[in-house]
């Protein structure tokens, strides 16, 4: 069986999980090689990578020449995503990065350019929702016309308070909760709200607010543990967001989509599984702790079917010009949550500015 040669950049928690299943999950693939400049992460490469005949890189060029290597998984920082997806795409290889492209829209817009100067490589931008058996049984049921035309969208991304403060340390790299949070929520909005082909329809308008209900050291990042975010498209559609980072029992991540015969919801009233505990003071389910409790198998599907693309030269299931677009609105969601003005857009995805208005 033919199988593809691959390497992981980053083994923080995303990467590590991207490596395992590379590794011990995906028939078709074969892990060769991990990097990251981090020596704990190393650590760990060479113990549980390691007997499996994994090479363990500290630079991230090193890997890249790793002899026969076919793709790379970038699971690194957000900060170098794209530098190390173009890289790789210089170097002729596939790429699963991580979402999101980069915090900022001109340098995601560059990994675009990047994959499109190599149109016989696999580009995927990992938005692991798209992969979710839910998701996907949600999507087919709108396509049949279940719910009418999609008109509104309300999704959340709502992580389990982390006592450590790491989500203050995160915020100097992540973009904001928006670019980190909501860019999922984001794209499950354009994915539903695409039409003929395309990435999903045009922002006209985006506002914001937020509050640091727990975490005050966020606002020196210019960052938010709770944000509410509504986006307006120019095809009349609208959509509502909701990021937090203080979950008290668990991850909360839900969609509900609603249309003009009905309504499609995922996840609102979400549990680990189907067990219920009945104790003395009523009955209650226990919630996913971690964001991947809650979409474990979606990144399994996801690496497999990537790997598929690579070794079947299938078209993969979401375009990179959508990756651009999320990065985009999450990006003036941020923005418009720090400003506290409402940011508008023309039909061709340009800025307007309120005094020409």
């Amino acid at each position: 069986m033919t199988r593809l040669r691959i390497a992981c950049a980053g083994l923080g928690r995303m990467g590590k999980r991207h490596a395992v299943h590379f590794a011990e999950q995906t028939p078709r693939a074969h892990l060769v090689a991990v990097s990251s400049p981090d020596e704990t992460e190393l650590e760990w490469a060479r113990e549980h990578l390691g007997p499996l005949g994994v090479t363990v890189y500290k630079k991230y060029d090193d890997m890249l020449k790793h002899e026969g290597l076919q793709a790379v998984v970038v699971a690194s920082a957000t900060a170098v995503h794209a530098e190390q997806a173009i890289k790789a795409m210089d170097a002729d290889m596939h790429v699963l990065c991580e979402k999101p492209l980069s915090t900022s829209v001109e340098i995601s817009q560059s990994v675009l350019d990047a994959a499109n100067r190599k149109p016989h490589l696999k580009i995927l931008c990992g938005f692991s929702r798209r992969f979710d058996a839910s998701y996907r049984d949600a999507h087919t049921k709108m396509l049949a016309g279940t719910i009418g035309r999609p008109s509104v969208i309300r999704s959340q991304t709502c992580d389990k308070l982390d006592p450590s403060g790491f989500f203050v340390a995160y915020a100097q790299f992540s973009g904001g909760i928006f670019v980190d949070c909501s860019i999922h929520d984001i794209d499950l909005a354009l994915w539903f709200y695409s039409e003929d082909g395309k990435p999903g329809p045009m922002v006209k308008s985006v506002s914001a607010v937020g509050i640091t209900a727990v975490e005050p050291g966020l606002r020196k990042y210019n960052d938010r543990d709770n944000a509410v975010g509504l986006v307006e498209f120019h095809d009349g559609r609208i959509a509502y967001f909701y990021a937090s980072r203080m979950m008290a029992a668990g991850q909360e991540d839900s969609t509900e989509i609603i249309g003009t015969k009905g309504k499609l919801t995922v996840n609102t009233q979400p549990q680990i599984n189907l067990v219920n505990v009945y104790e003395a003071d009523g009955v209650r389910r226990e919630l996913p702790q971690h964001y991947f409790d809650r979409f474990r198998e979606a990144f399994v599907t996801e690496a497999r079917e990537f790997t598929d693309c690579c070794l079947d030269d299938k078209p993969v299931p979401l375009k990179l010009e959508g990756a651009v677009q999320a990065v985009r609105i999450g990006y003036a969601l941020q923005e418009a949550l720090i400003s506290g003005k409402k940011i508008v857009f023309d039909e061709e995805g340009q800025r307007v500015e309120r005094a020409a208005l």
